[in-house]
Order: structure tokens, then sequence, then C-alpha cells
């Protein structure tokens, strides 16, 4: 499968990051990607600290979700990407990513789990974390596992997805920029890679105050595919002959599973 990954700086202006979208889907398109990864809050940037995001959210019926479904059927590939949702009757609003298929529409929905309330930053005063594990879906013969930016910290989070059948990792994110944090995106993503031999598509945030840095990594840790600080899409094929390759040469999926049935050993008492 030939998979994209979508990076540019989002504004406040949903309309005019829609059009960003829309072109840089259609250049994934023409690389006949079948799987495009857009950052976390595509849909709309966070402002400023403090800023109320409740009046640009959305529900998952509003411009923004059939906006992408009319893309994604339009191009006839699957678009995941970030966005703020609504809920109903609460001030604090889901940091979500959506699933698209180009026949189905919407097809999964992950609230963001953990949220960043690290390096100075505190999104918890304006979203509330969801409770779910990666959402997995299947994207053309691909098990998916969806999570967004800072739940790749995580490792075990994302080992409880691979555990149970992910292959690939789609991640959403806003690295927001500081000292060595674009280091820290390059490590995070490659050691979920490798802890789980699974691929990696990370779809960045770029712009003033992020990293950038979008990349697809393969099962082994080797960055295949990435972009610097602009806008842009970066393309690379998966296959399920390199993952199994990958698992074969290093089974550690298969051993963490082991260890974890093996019975904890007999704790002999000797006596004083």
């Amino acid at each position: 499968m030939r998979i994209a990954v979508a990076q540019f700086a989002a504004g406040m202006n949903k309309a005019a990051n829609l059009e960003r979208i829309n072109r840089l889907a259609a250049q994934a398109a023409d690389a006949n990607a079948r799987l495009v990864v857009f950052p976390e809050a595509a849909m709309c940037d966070f402002g400023e600290k403090g800023d109320d995001l409740h009046s640009v959210a959305e529900t998952l019926d509003g411009r923004f979700v059939t906006t992408l479904s009319e893309l994604a059927a339009r191009h006839r590939m699957t678009v995941v990407a970030g966005m703020f949702e609504t809920i109903p009757g609460e001030r604090l609003i889901y940091n979500s990513a959506v699933v698209v298929d180009p026949v189905k529409g919407l097809v999964g929905t992950f609230h963001k789990c953990h949220l960043f309330d690290a390096f100075g930053e505190l999104e918890s005063e304006r979203f509330r974390a969801g409770t779910q594990d990666p959402l997995q879906v299947e994207i053309d013969g691909f098990r998916a596992a969806v999570v967004i930016c800072y739940d790749m910290r995580f490792a075990s989070y994302i080992e409880r997805a691979a555990d149970e059948g992910a292959e690939v990792l789609v991640a959403p994110t806003a690295w927001v920029a500081g000292p060595l944090k674009e280091e820290h995106l390059n490590v995070v993503a490659r050691a979920r890679a490798l802890d789980n031999t699974m691929y990696v598509a990370v779809g960045g945030h770029s712009g003033v105050g992020y990293t950038g840095r979008s990349a697809i990594i393969d099962p082994l840790g080797a960055q295949i595919a990435g972009l610097g600080d602009g806008e842009g899409v970066a393309i690379a094929d998966i296959s399920h002959e390199g993952l199994n390759d990958a698992r074969t040469r290093l089974p550690v999926l298969v051993q963490r599973s082991a260890g974890r049935l093996r019975p904890a050993p007999l704790q002999v008492s000797t006596p004083h």
C-alpha cells in the first residue's frame, strides 16, 4: 500500500485550512497513495494559550468531516486528520482524529488520551481526555492503529495496539517546537516502530511553534520518507512482506507475549 503524510501550518481560518487539505490530498492522490495522514488540529489551530476553542469545534456531522468524506470519495483514498470535536452540554471539547473511508465515509474517531500537560503547556484546561485504547481500523488490508501526538510517548499504550494486531501506527501530530523537540519526535516515532515492529506514519503540523518533521518509519526503525519544516507531502510504500520480514528477524511481539505468559519464579525463603 502506498501511504502519504501531509504537512502544513493550519491557522484559525477553517475554510482556508480545508483548501490546503484539498490541495495536499490531490498531491497524495496523484502519487497513487491509498492513505493520507494529516496533522493534529488540521481543522483549526490551537490559537493562543487560553483561547476558547469551543466556538470553533464541530460535531462529527459538521462541515469538516463532511468535506473530508467528499475528498476521500473523490480521490478513492482513506483520509486521517485531526479536528476539535464538540461534547454536547460541556465547555471542554475533544482533540480528535477522524478516519474517513472513500466508500463508507467516517469509519472511526479517536479522542486523544494523553493530553499535553508538559513543557509548560496545559492541554487539559481546554480538552477532555479520551478513555479508549488506540482506535484500530482496516485500511487496504492493513490493520492500522490511530493515536494523536503525545500519545506516542507512552510505549505501553502503543504496545497494546500492536499486541492486538496493529501493523501500522497512524499519528496526526502538532509537535510543539522547543530545544531538541525535533529529536524527541524522531526518536519516539522510531522507537514505537522498533518496540512493535510496525510501520509508523506521522503527519505533522508545521509553521511557527511546531517542529514539522512528518515521517514514515519502517518496522525496523528506518525513516523511509519524511519532510522538514515546510508544507508538503511525503510518500512511501509499505508491504506485508516487509512487515513479516521485520517480525521474523526481530520477533519482539512473540517474545513479549511469551514473557507475559511465563509464570513468575517461585520465591523460596531461607531460614535465618
